[in-house]
């Protein structure tokens, strides 16, 4: 068999995640028939079944899984050597791990009071995850809910969920909304794709994403998009963690600059 291209464990990847051809599709920018096409040519090349297609939902085999790890793996490990390569060349930028739609308007926030060059943002479902093995130099954590052992870090703030709305979707107009009400929504979707808060409001303007964030998006959204406050929800504080052995050059400046109007949080080790 040739050597699989990183694009098809990104294709596979987000089928995995998203088990919704037509979301994933979506993520990735391409048409779900090419979409389909790609992975059924992954199965082929590879002589393993790695979903259960019906007309109602698709499933990941037992390969499927193990599949779907592994891409994660790879990928993430194929970022951290290109942030290593970017490092050696004397050239590095900070990068910070955000979980898509939660504190992203928050952190632009934070980051206006930090006078060093702009870091990177890296969106992923799984930011602590990124500051452990690298992929990301420090994260925007939810305290409480994010594993945070081992870490340090700095609350930069609270967030209540508002859910994104089109701006002349029936429950905009409403002065609040519970989960329920927004679940059986078409476009609907519990956690936000992997795309900056520019995309993720595109979407949403255009009717093609119902999904629940924190407040701190409110100050960045667009006229055509409603945030409605979540009732049922409870608001979330977030923290900047870093690891403790992270030398990247910057990352004592930031943490600095955040400390200064900032709380310690006290589930993470100093």
């Amino acid at each position: 068999m040739d050597r699989l291209e990183t694009r098809e464990l990104v294709y596979f990847a987000a089928v995995a995640d998203q088990l919704h051809f037509g979301r994933a599709a979506e993520d990735l920018g391409i048409t779900q028939p090419v979409l389909s096409r790609a992975v059924a040519r992954l199965e082929r090349r590879m002589g393993v079944r790695l979903l259960n297609r019906t007309s109602r939902k698709v499933e990941l085999t037992d390969a499927g899984r193990t599949f779907r790890d592994e891409c994660r793996s790879l990928l993430r490990r194929l970022d951290l050597a290109v942030r290593r390569t970017q490092r050696s060349a004397g050239a590095p930028r900070l990068a910070i791990a955000v979980r898509p739609g939660t504190g992203s308007g928050l952190l632009a926030q934070v980051l206006h009071r930090h006078s060093g060059p702009e870091p990177e943002l890296v969106f992923t479902h799984d930011p602590a995850g990124a500051v452990r093995d690298g992929a990301a130099d420090a994260a925007l954590l939810c305290v409480g809910s994010d594993d945070l052992a081992g870490l340090r870090g700095v609350e930069v703030g609270e967030e209540n969920p508002v859910a994104l709305l089109r701006h002349d979707h029936a429950l905009a107009g409403r002065a609040a909304v519970t989960v329920a009400d927004v679940q059986g929504e078409p476009g609907y979707r519990s956690h936000c794709p992997e795309v900056g808060l520019d995309e993720l409001m595109d979407r949403v303007a255009l009717g093609r994403l119902v999904t629940v964030v924190g407040s701190a998006v409110v100050d960045r959204m667009p006229s055509t998009v409603a945030a409605v406050p979540v009732t049922d929800l409870p608001p979330t504080t977030l923290a900047l963690c870093w690891s403790p052995t992270n030398a990247a050059p910057g990352l004592p400046a930031l943490a600095d600059s955040l400390a200064a109007g900032a709380s310690p949080v006290r589930s993470v080790p100093s």
